[in-house]
């Protein structure tokens, strides 16, 4: 025993809860405001979860004491984080999506530019032209690896092309592209605030199960209450019942007190009338 207390005072308090909850924090942040660049990031996640819960394990049972157990009702001012954090990813995997993806051009060339309803000439769509003769001095490629004379490049952007009345200022496509990206992030966020306030609403926060017992339990207190109220009652009305009963029969007494005066008077009279009829 002497040893034993001896270890359990060697070793060292818990109180590294506000960090444990600080690094879960940043992980939840990582996962879930870049799961659209980096998909497979929920799944190391989870593998480094699975593996600090046995870490973890191992140093509350060998290398910590065990900590005050605190009654809460919830984890306090981390859950607004963690909902904060939850809500401000739903934008940046909007945006994520909408800019650095050619999911939208693709929409948008598909239902709006497109003869046939295909992607067939998706990619002419996306490239504009530029005349290599406006090239500043100095700019110029060295060395081509066409034999003709190139008079136009083609690059990856939306502009008017040399021709056009204002040159390579951004063309309708441009704009087409980029309203339909912004009404994407507008529905997409609604769209998953929609589905977590719907998701949170069906799954409740306590079982059924549990909610019933603790009715059940609540039901019971409120009976016991009751009985407690009642016999309470009870107890202070005895004694005025007592009182009261104890006042009806001094009353009842006193009226049935006279009628054996009456029974001696009568007997008195019937000695007087003997006595005088033996005189």
């Amino acid at each position: 025993m002497g040893f034993v207390s001896r270890r359990v005072s060697s070793l060292c308090a818990f109180s590294l809860a506000s960090l444990e909850h600080f690094t879960a924090v940043i992980q939840f942040g990582f996962v879930t405001l870049f799961v659209a660049s980096f998909p497979l990031a929920p799944v190391f996640a989870l593998l480094n979860n699975v593996i600090e819960v046995r870490l973890d394990a191992k140093k509350f049972v060998t290398e910590l004491r065990r900590p005050d157990a605190v009654r809460t009702k919830d984890i306090g001012i981390w859950f607004d984080i963690l909902s904060g954090i939850g809500k401000f990813s739903v934008i940046i995997n909007a945006f994520v999506i909408a800019v650095t993806s050619d999911f939208i051009p693709r929409l948008v060339y598909q239902y709006s530019y497109s003869n046939n309803g295909t992607l067939h000439g998706f990619v002419n769509h996306t490239l504009s032209f530029f005349n290599v003769s406006q090239l500043k001095e100095g700019t110029q490629p060295e060395n081509s690896q066409f034999d003709q004379e190139v008079q136009f490049c083609r690059f990856k952007d939306y502009r008017e092309p040399p021709w056009a009345p204002n040159p390579y200022e951004f063309s309708k496509q441009y704009w087409s592209v980029l309203s339909a990206r912004l009404a994407f992030v507008i529905i997409f966020q609604n769209l998953v605030m929609f589905l977590s306030v719907l998701v949170d609403w069906m799954i409740p926060d306590i079982p059924t199960d549990i909610s019933d017992q603790i009715k059940k339990e609540k039901s019971l207190l409120v009976d016991f209450f009751l009985k407690e109220e009642h016999e309470k009652l009870k107890l202070a009305d005895e004694p005025a019942q007592r009182s009261q009963g104890g006042g009806h029969e001094s009353r009842r007494s006193r009226v049935a007190s006279p009628a054996p005066s009456g029974r001696s008077q009568q007997g008195s009279l019937a000695s007087a009338g003997s006595q005088h009829t033996n005189v």
